[in-house]
């Protein structure tokens, strides 16, 4: 099968990514593959790995309206809404909109808030749209939330609730980079400073071209009870406290989707279920002993499965 040019418009952003986000290509490639599956994307790990920057360059690739809003304990969910002022010559109030009304939100150190501003987002992530003084506002089409956390381990820091961690159809984690990349990291200066240069690699309009595609990618009935099979280990599992809830069966297939169009197929095999797998799941399994699911439990979940 020839790659189409959805295809191949897919593997010309990667590898602009992958220019700036050095030794990165996995995770770069969840990251893309969540926005093309029509989800939000949570990047915990810790401070100075190239979090904000993964944010800045996938936004300035694919075209989009940003907005950064860097998270305070003190902050309100009016700084992250709008507000509405008086104005003195209309006699009224006006709408302010705020940071929100973006095509992509960096919410950028989100556990930093406290839990009263983080639910703030809870509508604006789920339904495209925010309520405030009692006007619903629809939100810029499409929306997203890149959020990242430090480790919870880390002071000054309000753990998500479990609702919210489940808007995001992925959390990934960047990581140290390995030595080459961090050598031509210290002889470059760092990566930032080409942020202001990228340009767009798509049109108007031609992302939500490319999520249609993705949105399209077939999915067999093996490959399907696979999902289920997957999804109703974890609901088993003594490990965990409770398992995967059907929102999270959908967002595995969704982002196994977005990981096979992003391969230039449109097929999921069950080794897009399993790429994707740890991003889809470990933010929202919780273990009985305490902490989120690490890797090596998801893979021993899926080792102890047997293959469609």
């Amino acid at each position: 099968m020839q790659p189409s040019a959805g295809h191949s418009r897919v593997s010309e952003i990667l590898a602009a990514a992958n220019a700036v986000i050095l030794g990165k290509p996995t995770q770069t490639r969840l990251a893309l593959c969540c926005l093309l599956a029509q989800g939000h994307l949570l990047i915990e790990d810790l401070p100075g790995v190239g979090k904000t920057t993964l944010a800045h360059t996938l936004a300035r690739l694919l075209g989009f309206h940003f907005s950064r809003i860097q998270f305070t304990s003190d902050m309100l969910p009016a700084d992250i809404l709008g507000v509405s002022i008086f104005d003195r010559e209309r006699g009224c109030f006006r709408f302010l909109p705020g940071p929100v009304f973006s095509q992509v939100l960096l919410a950028d150190e989100i556990n930093r808030a406290t839990p009263k501003t983080q639910s703030a987002l809870l509508e604006a992530m789920e339904e495209g749209q925010v309520t405030t003084e009692g006007e619903t506002r629809p939100l810029p089409e499409p929306f997203f939330v890149i959020a990242t956390q430090n480790p919870s381990t880390q002071v000054g820091t309000f753990p998500l609730p479990e609702s919210q961690l489940d808007r995001f159809l992925l959390r990934i984690e960047i990581g140290y980079p390995d030595r080459n990349a961090e050598r031509l990291l210290l002889e470059s200066g760092g990566r930032r400073e080409q942020l202001p240069g990228i340009t767009a690699r798509l049109a108007a309009g031609e992302f939500t071209g490319l999520q249609k595609e993705v949105a399209g990618v077939y999915a067999s009935h093996p490959l399907l009870d696979y999902v289920q099979l997957l999804v109703e280990a974890t609901r088993q599992d003594q490990r965990f406290v409770h398992g995967l809830s059907p929102r999270a069966a959908l967002s595995l297939v969704s982002a196994a989707r977005a990981w096979a169009f992003a391969a230039g197929r449109d097929m999921i095999l069950p080794e897009d279920v399993q790429a994707v797998l740890p991003a889809v799941s470990r933010h929202r399994l919780r273990l009985v002993s305490g902490g989120q699911a690490s890797a090596e439990d998801i893979d021993t979940l899926v080792r102890s499965l047997p293959l469609p």
